[in-house]
């Protein structure tokens, strides 16, 4: 095991256990140098050790949570194209952290990712429904996601500046109004050290650096980092001045970024990452000796890395994850907490109207009202090696699409590929279903592009998920379209990775080329604080048009998606995207969503 100089001395041993995704993973150290650049089996059960003593005594645990977006109850997960079952849900969650603490009295709680963001009941009660669950599971240290941020400045210092979960950031600071009076200074503190079993163990935060793009004001007098230029610092305060035994670093910067960080900043011994939504079912080994894992999302699974540590710093970890399955008993006093929770969303005595705290429509009907039919299943995250990757494409997004184009009489729609949504298998739809999809509070509108612009959208999206340097990305997947298909070879290089883009002629019912010069109506996500921005990043040329209701105000996006469904069925058209190429091979020993080392530019002849 590689140790860092800054390491020190603890004739002790530590337990690290993280709540993470949905294996369980043991194996050799050695082994897994050699085979990262194999697929784990699928249904294969792994568990990943090195240097482990079963004779060593345990003495503390640590677990984390990642990625949670809201997600109160359970769900389906469709990425393994099994539609049997349901996985996730808070109370189960809390059944395993119980378990956990049983076999150690000592013990550590970490929460990384979007948190507050995802839901209806999440969004109606600015957090709150999460918060009051979460607050029970004593909860040690946080790094917030970048829609923590959704409800405003304000709103965060509310939930976070007296303390709660431990919150640090080390790349979060004030800027300008309202706060000009604390400009340059730190919102967190940027770690916190926390004394466990004879161990002073460090932990250093990262959220992200976008803040989400809801309006002009979400996150004004705030300023983020995003390339960890910040971590040296940590490292050496944290091991000169707080002579710390061990550094776990959380941060929300992704696995693709964290990875890089952490080579390039030696000295971290436990790096937690979220915000990619990944999963490591085989823990990561860096190059500078650092152990990294993310957690994949919506709470769909429970990991636990026992750590021991000697005087040349780690000498044996075990890695292991359990899914969060309905095997797993639901804990009786969380599940009464969710119960509470929902009572006024949904059906029953318990139900009221509710105003979104972002746009100020109203929700009249109870979020578990049955809204319309999937004929396909709705979900995107499919791994890079299935014939529609997640990154790519995704049924639930092609949908939304076609929902926005069609409702505003568009020839285009248009939605970010944002990374987070729910999964609804192939029967009856939910509102509360379109709410984990549209957490954010959008209108829909129409205006009018040139053909131009459309390319250029295409591009820098494909750029910004796709570039072989991960800092470059820009968040996300790929922005899905409707009326608009097109070839992708993601080797090509920059800005030329889309060819034979085509638009449906909604008139002639016929595929034709773009035109540059021509003039199209594109519909998609709209915002008053963002009047000539369509769907995030397509600058119209004319006055947006909202889709309004029958007292002529516009309607909140899920109020038209529900609409929409009232007289038509989800049967979104897939394989919009025609992948050229395959994704390159996973790079570090786990199936990837998105490749995180990019796409590199062609280099000779690439293989179907």
């Amino acid at each position: 095991m590689k140790t860092s100089i800054y390491r020190k001395v603890a004739a002790s041993i530590i337990t690290v256990a993280f709540l993470t995704t949905g294996y369980t993973a043991y194996a050799n150290l050695t082994e897994l140098k050699e085979n990262r650049h194999a697929n784990p089996l699928e249904g294969e059960e792994h568990i990943q050790q090195s240097g482990w003593d079963e004779s060593a005594d345990k003495s503390v645990t640590l677990m984390q949570l990642g990625d949670l977006h809201g997600h109160l109850i359970p769900r389906k997960n469709l990425n393994t194209e099994n539609f049997e079952g349901t996985v996730g849900g808070l109370a189960r969650i809390a059944t395993v952290i119980k378990e956990i603490r049983k076999e150690s009295s000592q013990n550590l709680l970490f929460n990384i990712g979007d948190t507050l963001h995802g839901g209806a009941e999440a969004l109606y009660t600015e957090g709150k429904a999460m918060t009051d669950i979460l607050d029970k599971w004593r909860i040690d240290g946080y790094a917030s996601g970048n829609w923590d941020f959704l409800y405003g400045t304000e709103r965060y210092l509310d939930l976070f500046e007296n303390g709660r979960w431990g919150a640090v950031a080390a790349n979060l600071y004030y800027e300008g109004e309202p706060y000009a009076d604390k400009a340059g200074e730190r919102v967190l503190p940027p770690y916190r050290v926390i004394k466990r079993a004879g161990l002073s163990v460090g932990i250093v935060g990262f959220t992200s650096e976008r803040g989400p793009t809801v309006g002009t004001s979400t996150t004004k007098g705030f300023r983020f980092t995003g390339e960890g230029e910040e971590l040296p610092e940590m490292i050496h305060e944290l091991r000169e001045k707080e002579k710390v035994d061990l550094i776990i670093m959380i941060s929300e910067l992704g696995l693709a970024k964290n990875l890089q960080l952490a080579n390039r900043y030696p000295g971290v011994d436990v790096l937690l990452s979220a915000d990619m939504h990944e999963e490591t079912p085989r823990l990561i080994e860096t190059k500078s000796g650092t152990l990294v894992s993310e957690v994949s999302h919506d709470g769909i699974a429970v990991g636990q890395l026992d750590l021991q540590v000697g005087e040349e710093g780690i000498t044996g970890w075990r890695y292991e994850l359990h899914k969060i399955d309905e095997s797993i008993k639901e804990d009786e006093g969380t599940s009464k907490l969710v119960e509470k929770e929902r009572a006024m969303f949904v059906k029953g005595k318990g139900f009221h109207s509710h105003e979104n705290p972002i746009n100020k429509t109203i929700l009249y009907k109870p979020i578990d009202t049955v809204i319309g039919e999937a004929k396909k299943p709705l979900y995107r995250g499919n791994f890079s090696d299935h014939e529609m990757p997640g990154v790519v494409e995704g049924s639930s997004h092609n949908f939304l699409a076609d929902v926005f184009r069609k409702e505003a009489g568009a020839d285009i729609g248009t939605i970010r590929g944002f990374r987070y949504g729910t999964h609804v298998a192939t029967g009856d739809i939910r509102l509360e279903d379109i709410y984990h999809f549209i957490p954010v509070a959008p209108f829909i509108a129409k205006g009018t592009i040139t053909g131009s612009q459309l390319h250029d959208q295409i591009e820098r999206s494909l750029n910004g998920s796709l570039n072989p340097d991960p800092f470059k990305w820009t968040g996300g997947w790929v922005q899905a379209y409707s009326g608009v298909r097109y070839e992708l070879d993601p080797y090509a290089p920059a800005f030329g990775k889309a060819s034979n883009i085509e638009i449906f002629d909604q008139k002639k019912r016929i595929w034709q080329p773009l035109d540059m010069d021509k003039q199209y109506t594109v519909a998609g996500y709209w915002y008053p604080g963002r009047p000539d921005d369509i769907g995030t990043g397509l600058k119209i040329n004319d006055n947006a048009q909202t889709v309004n209701g029958p007292d002529g105000n516009p309607l909140d996006a899920t109020e038209v998606v529900a609409r929409y469904l009232s007289k038509n069925q989800a049967d979104p058209e897939l394989g919009r995207v025609k992948l050229l190429h395959k994704l390159p091979e996973p790079a570090f020993g786990n199936r990837e969503i998105q490749p995180l080392n990019g796409v590199p530019e062609r280099v000779g002849t690439i293989q179907n």
